[in-house]
């Protein structure tokens, strides 16, 4: 198994979790609030009127567990044209050790 973190524009929130709902290998996901701090592109078409004000961009955490071989195609399906995350979003790929309910 693997975990799949994104960090995306709070903004896309809605569409990533029409996306991600509407792929068969993604069994759950959760968001979390971040807020994206450091030093910001002024052509960065991420970047709101509001983000260049406030000094940081609201952002948002993603998390999904997958089977190993199923992250390429979930990776492929977020890279896709009309996702609407290109250029948006930043991703890593952590090893679970053990994972289950509790």
């Amino acid at each position: 198994m693997k975990n799949l973190t994104l960090i995306v524009h709070a903004d896309s929130r809605q569409s990533l979790a029409d996306l991600l709902r509407s792929q068969p290998m993604v069994t759950g996901f959760t968001f979390t609030h971040v807020e994206g701090h450091g030093a910001q592109d002024e052509f960065d078409p991420a970047l709101s009127a509001r983000d260049r004000v406030v000094g940081y961009t609201p952002r948002m955490r993603v998390d999904i567990l997958l089977n190993d071989e199923e992250v390429d195609e979930v990776l492929q399906v977020l890279r896709a044209d009309g996702c609407g995350l290109a250029g948006c979003g930043i991703f890593w790929i952590t090893p679970l050790e053990q994972h289950g309910r509790l």
